[in-house]
């Protein structure tokens, strides 16, 4: 029987004053059976024996009208006594062999999990699925022993899918704040390949509580859910498969003329960049999107990004200032564009300089899913610890300049690579060639002039025009991407050649006019970014042996 078991909206029930109120739970549960519930566990840590049977045996009678399995939490005693499907165990409550013995083979015996060791133990005792979490902290979940969150159930997916055999095909859900607003990111973000040939072990459900026990309207509440799960997030249905042409010049082609109708698009749809961004580059980002076409909005205020997410356009969270109250402001951003499925540029400025900014940038990342994520050599080199590698790298950044290169282009280019595939998206890392990938394709981009490293905010201006670009063109992210790149560098180069600039000081208005011109050039057909485009493919990537699981 446990083999046929449909986990992936799993109801936990909850009896306490806090949740469930004045309702009555069977109703409750009756409500999201009818709403999609496809297996209930009925947790009640306090009722007396007697109740616990008496509320058990209603909530099989519901359930076996709904052909969906019911679970008693702990109690196999209680589970015995009303003939239910199953149990699910914790860390604290009878081991999984014992219940096991107890129940029977053809019973579904459930384990709570948060560590790798944890998960062994369980699957060799005979667990048919594993709850892996806590995935967020809840109201219902007060005395966890840890918060793991989306990286610490990646960690125990990969384990059981390398150790195979048994925990290969052993059923797993998540738990812990899963609801409507984040339950598609949540699938997405678990969904973790190694490598870009690779299937990885996914999750097979998501637990819910107080999502549907606390809601007004149960039955609507999991419908709702049901649907969300069916179906893939708004910020992944845009994207076509991507793959590399046979020959690097065909490739390099039809990337430029990709590139010259990116650039075209953003001309026709100015789309709008919302740029939570430093108040010293403000003025500069602005007037750079507007110089290529797109339609700029200043706006730090998490609260408008509900109503700024509905326009079409991108979103650009840059970390030059770190504060709590500017973190939460990131968060509800993050939350509208995601619901929307707008583009999310993030910068996560200066990133491995302090502790605060590692600890911002884990929480980001751990909430929301960024469509491209940009930045220099140490940044990026901090992005990947937040995703939950290890690296070998005892360097410290030091604010949020460069510095010197601690990679060769190889280990750059499996660095990003790895990453985009984990995060399942675009990373580029910028520095003398910028790295760029998707985890399936690696581009080495060689343009640029050295002026940019000589003024303020040239890279938060690069992210400004990537999120132009990514609005403009979402059915390639990672070309939109390079398009966006050779724009702002290629600029660059005509502007630091004009007889008028010295230095620079002279080169921003120079470089301002250039990103207009060079654009309205390709526009009107008059010019095509590959006769200044130094783009190389980076294909048959080694593995530099530079990142590890945590």
């Amino acid at each position: 029987m446990s083999d046929q078991v449909d986990y992936s909206l799993y109801l936990v029930t909850d009896s306490t004053d806090a949740i469930l109120g004045s309702r009555d739970l069977v109703d409750v549960v009756e409500k999201a059976l009818q709403g999609g519930v496809t297996i209930v566990q009925y947790r009640d840590k306090t009722s007396d024996t007697g109740d616990l049977i008496a509320i058990a045996k209603k909530l099989h009678e519901k359930c076996k009208l709904h052909n969906v399995p019911l679970l008693i939490n702990d109690r196999v005693d209680v589970a015995l006594a009303v003939g239910c499907e199953g149990v699910h165990v914790g860390q604290d409550d009878m081991n999984v062999a014992e219940a096991r013995r107890l129940l029977g083979e053809d019973k579904i015996i459930g384990a709570t999990v948060s560590s790798i060791e944890e998960a062994r133990v369980a699957v060799e005792r005979g667990a048919d699925y594993l709850g892996i979490g806590t995935l967020y902290a809840t109201q219902t979940k007060k005395n966890t022993k840890e918060i793991i969150g989306v990286n610490g159930i990646r960690k125990i997916l990969s384990y059981l899918d390398e150790a195979g055999g048994k925990s290969k095909n052993t059923k797993t859900v998540c738990i812990g704040g899963v609801n409507a607003s984040n339950v598609q990111r949540i699938i997405h973000q678990l969904y973790a390949p190694r490598s870009s040939s690779s299937k990885p072990k996914a999750i097979d459900g998501v637990a819910v509580v107080s999502a549907i026990v606390g809601a007004n309207n149960p039955k609507q509440a999991s419908a709702h859910l049901a649907q969300l799960i069916r179906s893939s997030p708004p910020f992944s249905r845009s994207s076509d498969p991507v793959f590399w042409l046979e020959k690097n010049e065909d490739e390099i082609n039809s990337l430029v003329s990709t590139a010259n109708k990116a650039t075209a698009a953003v001309h026709s749809k100015s789309p709008l960049s919302h740029n939570m961004t430093n108040l010293v580059v403000q003025n500069f980002a602005a007037n750079v999107a507007l110089a290529i076409g797109a339609s700029p909005i200043m706006a730090n205020y998490g609260e408008e990004a509900q109503d700024l997410s509905r326009l079409g356009g991108a979103l650009v969270v840059n970390m030059g200032t770190v504060t709590p109250e500017g973190l939460l402001n990131y968060k509800k951003a993050i939350a509208a564009y995601n619901a929307t499925g707008g583009p999310i540029v993030l910068d996560p400025v200066g990133a491995g300089a302090t502790s605060v900014r590692r600890d911002a940038l884990s929480q980001l990342l751990g909430t929301g899913y960024f469509d491209l994520i940009k930045g220099n050599e140490r940044e990026i080199m901090a992005v990947a610890r937040a995703s939950g590698f290890t690296l070998d790298d005892s360097s410290q950044q030091r604010g949020v300049d460069s510095g010197d290169s601690l990679l060769s282009l190889e280990q750059r280019a499996y660095l990003v690579s790895r990453i985009a595939l984990r995060e399942r998206n675009v990373v580029l890392m910028t520095g003398a060639r910028d790295v760029i990938s998707d985890g399936v394709r690696t581009y080495a981009i060689n343009n640029g002039h050295a002026y940019l490293g000589k003024i303020t905010g040239s890279g938060c201006t690069l992210g400004t025009t990537l999120s132009a670009y990514l609005a403009a063109w979402p059915q390639d992210k990672l070309r939109a991407a390079v398009a966006g790149i050779l724009h702002y560098e290629i600029a660059a180069e005509h502007a630091a050649k004009r007889e008028d600039v010295k230095g620079p000081g002279t080169f921003v208005p120079a470089f301002i006019d250039e990103l207009f011109t060079v654009g309205e050039s390709v526009d009107e057909g008059k010019y095509t970014w590959g006769n200044d485009a130094n783009v190389e493919c980076l294909k048959d990537i080694p593995d530099a042996g530079l990142l590890k699981d945590v």
